[in-house]
């Protein structure tokens, strides 16, 4: 998305950054895994078909991605990343988007580091993007990201058997907002 295209978003323990060029390779590694595929209801990309990826998700008005990187070590970009979140705006009239976390590095995984970059960007969402209502869709088998959801205050909206997915609902509101404020420091600063 060109909003966020010179945004970055420093947390507590994590730090966004939009998704270039230079993460692909990673990123393309990551995407291999047939359990991440499975978990993200991915198809596996060509290393091209990947470039094309991100350079669509920039220039999309309706996708809003980050990279996740570790604190303290986002001097190497690319040696910090972990993940990525993303935001798809689903329903531009009713300001609903739809969100996804994925936390790829198995050692950044049990550190609550995917909680902290979804209360991000869930803020993000809501002061940057106007979001009124969000979506999260999961596979039915992902038991951690169910859990994490709930705990965040979704709810299930419907349940797909045929496609293995739940999604799940949570309207903004102000009270969610201040409580999604208290979780976690942070701050929205402009890069080049």
């Amino acid at each position: 998305m060109k909003l966020n295209y010179n945004t970055k978003i420093v947390g507590t323990n994590i730090v966004l950054v939009p998704y270039r060029k230079h993460h692909v390779p990673k990123y393309h590694m990551w995407m291999k895994s047939e359990e991440l595929q499975k978990l993200t209801a991915s198809e596996p990309l060509t290393l091209e078909e990947e470039y094309s990826m991100q350079e669509s998700w920039r220039d999309d008005e309706d996708k809003c991605t980050f990279i996740i990187l570790t604190k303290g070590n986002e001097v190497d970009e690319v040696e910090a990343m972990i993940g990525d979140t993303n935001i798809f705006i689903t329903d531009k009239e009713n300001k609903v988007g739809e969100i996804e976390i994925m936390i790829a590095e198995q050692s950044a995984q049990g550190r609550r580091l995917g909680w902290e970059a979804v209360i991000l960007m869930l803020l993000y969402g809501i002061q940057y993007i106007g979001l009124k209502v969000y979506e999260a869709k999961i596979s039915s088998s992902n038991h951690k990201s169910i859990q994490m959801f709930k705990k965040l205050g979704f709810e299930e909206k419907s349940n797909s058997v045929v496609f293995q997915e739940i999604t799940f609902e949570k309207n903004v509101c102000d009270e969610w907002t201040g409580w999604l404020k208290k979780q976690f420091k942070f701050s929205v600063q402009d890069i080049q």
